[in-house]
């Protein structure tokens, strides 16, 4: 008999994840167009800006997830999402790139703890056998958010200016907040809390591939609304939309998929399907051409994050999800911090169409690294 997988907590948690990333999506697209607007810095300035909370993402996310092993995960959630709206209510002060920056390092911490409690609590709440479901399931409500986000952040912002743009981010954090706390702590065996592991090292070559896989993608997040409107289009945020529904129906119609396939050649498959899109998007200049990059970007993140959250997850007991959900997102971001910064000098040197030409090639190299692990004899994930 089939396990159930949509119970109470497992909506929740979804529509907590979509107000947190429906928050995150009006700064993908208001952040850059305010970095190089008010605070009058240019497209490196931009991909510093999106990238900066990466750093202390990075550098949190190892200890968020020993604490949400040993402390919970619901405390980490609720005090990401505070701490999220605090920086969006903040942005609107400041009018220089270094104090935009620091507070992207405030909300790199929010990220770190939101996250890594949240992914921690699905696998938690989640059967075993349907992991792959259960992310791509859950992921809605991160690629929804990202997709309504934009268009959202555009409106607020072409009617009533930046203020109000980033007061909408703040209340869905508050809204994120709310539902987390209807959540409830799932019951766990005392006896297999607090094993003291900050990093889940069988989870690292895995985590490697995605790492490509963010980097990639990462610098066409920073850079579609300058994009956009380079190629012609006059809707900034159309691009983002589109990859948003993409990903969303594609996870709702193949949510089986990752269960049935082998992880990492599945995630090998999604890096060559991004590294295509990325490279029509920057040799197709036209609004044409931007959408069919994007929508073949959209195919491969599709299957990235179940199939190599799948790989990662299979190497960790249930003592120790915490520190695999925390590992595995520190190279989240190691990527989404890497990806816009490099491409971003990149972007200023040579353009952004050369920028996402270079994505292309992180994405390949990532697809040769994967292709190898799923070849060796020892498999990365028990």
């Amino acid at each position: 008999m089939e396990t159930r997988l949509l119970n109470r907590p497992f909506v929740l948690l979804g529509v907590a994840n979509l107000a947190y990333f429906t928050a995150v999506g009006v700064a993908v697209h208001t952040l850059p167009l305010y970095t190089t607007g008010p605070v009058g810095s240019d497209e490196a300035g931009a991909g510093l800006a999106f990238g900066a909370f990466g750093v202390t993402a990075l550098l949190c996310r190892p200890h968020v997830g020993r604490l949400s092993d040993s402390r919970g995960r619901i405390p980490l959630m609720i005090f990401g999402a505070v701490l999220a709206g605090i920086g969006m209510l903040l942005i609107p002060f400041v009018a220089s790139l270094e104090a935009l920056v620091a507070i992207r390092l405030l909300q790199g911490v929010a990220e770190a703890a939101f996250f890594v409690a949240s992914f921690a609590l699905l696998a938690d709440i989640a059967p075993p056998e349907r992991m792959g479901e259960a992310v791509s399931y859950n992921s809605l409500g991160l690629y929804l958010g990202l997709a309504l986000g934009p268009p959202l952040g555009e409106a607020l912002l072409s009617r009533w200016g930046y203020d109000v743009a980033w007061t909408g981010a703040a209340v869905f954090c508050a809204v994120s907040v709310g539902l987390t706390l209807l959540i409830g702590e799932p019951a766990r065996d005392r006896s297999l809390v607090g094993h003291g592991k900050l990093i889940h090292r069988p989870g690292i070559p895995a985590s490697l591939g995605f790492f490509a896989s963010l980097a990639a993608v990462g610098g066409f997040l920073a850079f579609a609304s300058l994009h956009s409107a380079q190629v012609g289009m006059s809707n900034t945020s159309l691009a983002l939309l589109v990859y948003g529904l993409v990903v969303v129906v594609c996870r709702i119609v193949f949510a089986r998929v990752p269960d049935r396939l082998p992880a990492l050649p599945l995630g090998m498959a999604s890096l060559l399907a991004m590294a295509v899109g990325l490279g029509v998007m920057s040799l197709w200049l036209t609004p044409v051409g931007l959408m069919v990059g994007v929508v073949i970007t959209a195919v491969g993140v599709t299957f990235s994050t179940p199939a190599f959250f799948s790989a990662i997850f299979a190497t960790a007991a249930p003592s120790e999800r915490g520190a695999a959900a925390g590992t595995a997102s520190a190279f989240i971001d190691l990527g989404l911090g890497f990806g816009p910064i490099c491409l971003g000098l990149v972007a200023r040197s040579d353009g952004i169409p050369a920028a996402l030409m270079t994505g292309a090639g992180f994405a390949v190299v990532g697809a040769i690294w994967v292709g190898w692990l799923s070849t060796r004899r020892t498999p990365v994930a028990a």
